[in-house]
């Protein structure tokens, strides 16, 4: 199996053999018996083996739907193992070399969640481990697009989403947050397509088919992505950019217009950007979240494309991430809120320095809303709701609930209120400095609070009640709330239509994304058919270009059993693979009874979907069993 590998292999050992020593990167963990550090979703045993760096060199095939290759790991064996383990999902092994000599690897049994180890025999000086090996039928992080599937429907597309720990099945790896490598890579695709990496990234097609990357930064796993498409790239300013299909270039080159400014804005808060340019890339539909913070280069949803730069705080997200969890990295899934915790505070920030408090205001409390529904869906006493998750034996993908991301950023915003944004801010430039491609437990960062902010002081400590919010169910009584002059406003015009008041009469032309949002979000859900028609006449939703907004209608239209939505919801349907759209819309089909609409719908366009909102659409139709 080794040949077919051989006229990709023979320059990429040479460069090995030949070149200069790799760069270091950070072993992920320590010799410890502190059980906040063990990551029980690795299987990999990066916490005796140092991993330093990786040289990747694949191909990619559109036609067999596939990635083979080999990734050679330089290694520092530090404790004298006998063997080194790599995390692995749907991969056949074809070969293994360590030291250049072809050894006899083993797999161990499949674990739910996790995969198989793959067990490489290695001695107490070997340095480097390669692997050579070929994607399985259904690796849960590579969606295949044909053309139809994509936004122009001219070449087929792929791309991956690493996180949390679907990376092992794109290739074999040390995959925990806390285990952080530098990489480089060669990439050879078919003719006339791009491939782009979280790293150094071309900004035009090459004639080679072969393209070649590095990221001379230590990052996990989770962090490595990789696309491959028919895509052009635009220059916003010297140090950001957009990538996109041709034909939706132009649109997301002005709806992104102030991605410089929002970097610039970033460091003024909390420090110098440390990943040289940051870029984005909007995918075809079928990606199945907002956006994903891969260094350098943030994939995003088309679904942000609104036309009007009204979702674009999803970008501040996305680049807030290149602080809080990028540069300070959760060390285990259980620590999830000290990524996006931290990086919703941190987006809030920047929402409010670029478009004042009173809009910042709205993204808090929308979250805040967000948070209520979230805590009684889970139930008000699950430790579901803790920050500091157990997922001991559970997919990590359990905790990627909004209790990470708005009760970690409503405690953080806590924090602030009781000691001052002045000193928090100065708090939170120390952090992000002292932890730099680092990565930290609750614990630990618990521990660097008392000792640098709130520095002993009991009665501070007693206030916040820490303990309550990390270890401790629900929302607590002191979650803070924004000030919501606009969405009073919004109150108001929301009472006076159910008063009796025409839906054209209502002051509602000022009213961003947030007020719309809002104000359909409190509407009662006893809302008649004739009810939504009146709204439907003054405000169009159905018709909505506006995706926040139109998976929102189309949720209460299924309530209402408003059928004139339909058409456009299945048009919806078929066109967006954001989880966070699809999941409650096809909910509220099953809950209202409309099982066979929701059949229906997902056997039609379930192609489009990526595995991930697959998995999670497939528990919600009932069609496999919700505990797994």
């Amino acid at each position: 199996m080794f040949r077919k590998y051989s006229f990709l292999l023979l320059p990429f050992l040479l460069l090995v053999a030949c070149g200069p020593g790799n760069k270091p990167g950070s072993s992920a963990k320590t010799s410890t018996v502190d059980s906040t550090l063990i990551d029980v979703h690795t299987q990999s045993n990066a916490d005796s083996v140092e991993i330093k760096h990786l040289d990747l060199d694949i191909l990619v095939s559109m036609e067999k739907k596939q990635i083979s290759g080999c990734a050679l790991w330089t290694i520092n064996n530090k404790n004298k193992q006998k063997e080194l383990r790599l995390d692995t999902h749907d991969l056949t092994i074809d070969s293994a070399f360590v030291d250049g000599k072809k050894v006899q690897v083993t797999m161990g049994d499949f674990v739910e969640h996790l995969g198989r180890a793959l067990n490489i025999p290695i001695a107490d000086n070997s340095t480097q481990v390669m692997v050579c090996y070929t994607t399985g039928k259904h690796p849960r992080a590579l969606q295949w697009l044909d053309p139809q599937q994509t936004h122009d429907k001219k070449a087929p597309f792929l791309y991956t989403q690493s996180e949390s720990i679907y990376a092992r099945s794109w290739l074999p790896c040390p995959d925990g947050p806390g285990i952080r490598y530098t990489y480089a890579a060669r990439v050879t695709v078919p003719k006339g397509l791009m491939a782009l990496m979280s790293a150094e990234n071309p900004q035009e097609v090459n004639d080679s088919n072969v393209y070649h990357f590095k990221m001379d930064i230590p990052v996990p796993a989770y962090l490595m992505a990789l696309a491959v498409g028919k895509v052009t790239f635009k220059k916003i300013d010297e140090r950001t950019g957009v990538y996109a299909e041709p034909g939706m270039i132009d649109k997301v080159r002005s709806e992104f217009e102030d991605v410089g400014k929002m970097v610039s804005t970033a460091e003024q808060l909390y420090g110098p950007y440390r990943w040289g340019r940051y870029d984005v890339l909007v995918l075809p539909p079928g990606f199945p979240i907002g956006g994903m913070e891969n260094p350098r280069l943030t994939f995003c949803t088309p679904t942000v494309i609104a036309g009007d730069r009204s979702l674009v705080s999803l970008i501040a997200h996305e680049l807030a991430h290149s602080w809080s969890g990028n540069l300070v990295t959760n060390a285990t899934w259980n620590d999830f809120w000290l990524n996006e915790g931290f990086t919703d505070y941190f987006e809030r920030r920047i929402m409010e320095a670029m478009q004042g408090k009173d809009y910042a205001d709205m993204l808090w409390e929308l979250g805040y809303q967000d948070l209520v529904v979230n805590v009684n869906e889970l139930g008000g006493q699950s430790k579901d709701t803790w920050l500091k998750l157990d997922l001991i034996g559970r997919d990590p993908d359990d905790g990627l609930t909004d209790i990470p991301y708005e009760k970690g950023s409503h405690f953080l915003k806590l924090i602030e209120v009781n000691v001052g944004r002045e000193r928090f801010d100065k708090f939170l430039n120390g952090y992000f400095s002292s932890h730099a491609f680092k990565t930290i437990t609750t614990e630990q960062f618990l521990a660097y609070l008392d000792s640098n902010l709130l520095k002993g002081d009991t009665v501070l400590k007693n206030k916040i009640g820490i303990n309550r919010w990390v270890y401790g169910p629900g929302t607590p009584q002191n979650c803070p709330r924004a000030d919501d002059v606009r969405f009073k406003k919004v109150d108001h015009e929301r009472a006076q239509y159910l008063n009796g008041t025409a839906p054209a009469q209502l002051a509602t032309k000022e009213w961003s994304t947030h007020e719309w949002l809002h104000f359909l979000r409190k509407m009662p859900s006893s809302l008649t058919a004739e009810q939504m028609k009146s709204l439907d006449g003054a405000f169009k939703f159905t018709n909505s270009g506006n995706s926040e907004i139109a998976d929102l209608w189309f949720i209460m239209a299924v309530r209402a059993n408003y059928t004139p939505a339909y058409a456009a919801m299945e048009r919806f349907l078929s066109s967006v693979g954001r989880r966070k759209f699809l999941e409650p819309l096809y909910a509220e089909m099953m809950k209202t009874k409309q099982e066979d609409m929701a059949h229906k719908l997902y056997a039609q366009y379930k192609n489009n979907y990526h595995p991930l909102a697959q998995e999670s659409l497939d528990r919600i139709l009932e069609l496999v069993d919700k505990k797994h």
